[in-house]
């Protein structure tokens, strides 16, 4: 299968491709007429709990199916659940029903589509690429995804500007059901060996038996642990910047699509650069220069007086993302067994859309009480202490090293 590998990953991410710049559209869309309706911190908190919390519950549950199910037809599942309900949402919103509480609803039923797709695209990427081209693979994939976040929130802000948001929604639908298509069609994967097995042992146990896998696999506890208080600490950053740019700046729309474009211009350069560069030979290097770099910007958001510096300062935020979100997905793709990558994978989705909405259940409200800048600058100085604390790991340290360096 992996002899034509170049065709199959070239299929499978223009079909994550196109449906990706269906729901970012839709995203935006979502946000920004959250964040304009209301300028609230607290219903902003709402949005993104909605959005996160389904993932939560089901992410554990969906790492099981990425381990026991055919990988592809999940995730063509997922992308048809998000589909089938954007649908509904854009006819309740033709029939003239707008209110915001249907925008957390379809948050919400995104996020239940997301917490399948994500482990199972995790396990399904190895399956298909040697795993000598894992790294250039997820960076390419990384600009890929960052192009499209790039070209999405101009997209979005133009038609919000011109159009209304159920034909945003149908468009969504419609890229949905282009990337279905792609899979069930073009794309020929067969499922991956413990999927064509009949399971001799039970879902629940299945599900105990992942997470003994996590428990007595410590740089995976260890791991998990750096990567929870990361997500704790940058949901400042990640979620209330566009609330600051209207706070402090200015509440027009082009404001938020500059900023939106800074960041996903610094994510293509990122992903770029571990295209080709790969990050250093040990992935925990790369890592901790990433957490120096997160840390910096987001002490310098909240110092910041002046609007282009500010936007400028988010594409090297971007940059630095894909400093670690390649290396930490290859980590996990080379060291994990091929049986378990969806549920160590669905642990990971659980862990990150847990401890953000944790975060913003304190930080969110807060943001309405103090100065946004005030939570920057603190988080901003935690993040960069806690590079340090990473790279002193040595258990994380010798996993992150090549295979070739590792001890026996």
């Amino acid at each position: 299968m992996k002899n034509n590998w170049k065709k199959n990953i070239v299929l499978f991410l223009a079909s994550q491709t196109i449906s990706l710049f269906g729901s970012s559209l839709v995203q935006y869309a979502i946000m920004w007429y959250i964040t304009l309706q209301t300028q609230s911190g607290v219903m902003m908190t709402i949005s993104i709990i909605c959005g996160f919390v389904p993932t939560f519950f089901l992410s554990p549950f969906a790492g099981v199916w990425a381990d026991r199910y055919n990988r592809k037809l999940l995730i063509v599942m997922a992308d048809f659940l998000i589909a089938a309900a954007t649908f509904i949402l854009a006819i309740i919103f033709l029939i003239g029903y707008r209110e915001i509480w249907l925008l957390f609803a379809m948050s919400a039923v995104r996020a239940l589509g997301s917490a399948v797709q994500t482990p199972a695209v995790g396990a399904l990427i190895p399956q298909i690429v040697p795993e000598d081209k894992l790294t250039k693979v997820n960076g390419a994939n990384g600009s890929i995804q960052a192009l499209v976040m790039l070209l999405s929130p101009m997209a979005s802000g133009y038609l919000l500007s011109i159009t209304t948001m159920e034909n945003i929604f149908f468009i969504d639908v419609v890229t949905a059901a282009i990337a279905i298509i792609v899979l069930l069609v073009f794309l020929k994967i067969p499922a991956h060996s413990k999927a064509r097995e009949k399971q001799s042992v039970s879902y629940f146990e299945d599900l105990k038996k992942g997470y003994v896998y996590i428990i007595n696999h410590g740089y995976i506890k260890r791991f998990f642990i750096f990567i929870g208080i990361f997500f704790l600490l940058a949901s400042p950053a990640s979620f209330l910047t566009p609330l600051q740019v209207t706070r402090s700046f200015g509440d027009e729309v082009w404001r938020l699509t500059a900023i939106e474009v800074g960041f996903s211009v610094g994510m293509i350069l990122g992903g770029v650069l571990m295209f080709y560069w790969g990050g250093f030979k040990n992935r925990i290097h790369t890592m901790t220069l990433s957490f120096l770099v997160i840390g910096t910007c987001t002490f310098t958001f909240g110092i910041i007086r002046s609007f282009w510096p500010y936007a400028a300062v988010m594409g090297a935020y971007g940059l630095s993302l894909p400093l670690f979100n390649t290396p930490a997905t290859v980590l996990l793709q080379e060291n994990v067994e091929g049986d378990y990558l969806g549920r160590v994978f669905g642990v990971l989705s659980m862990l990150s859309s847990s401890l953000m909405p944790l975060g913003m259940l304190f930080f969110g409200p807060l943001a309405d009480i103090v100065k946004i800048e005030w939570l920057l600058i603190p988080t901003g100085i935690l993040t960069f202490i806690q590079a340090f604390f990473l790279i002193g790991s040595r258990v994380l340290v010798e996993v992150g090293k090549p295979k070739s360096e590792k001890s026996s």
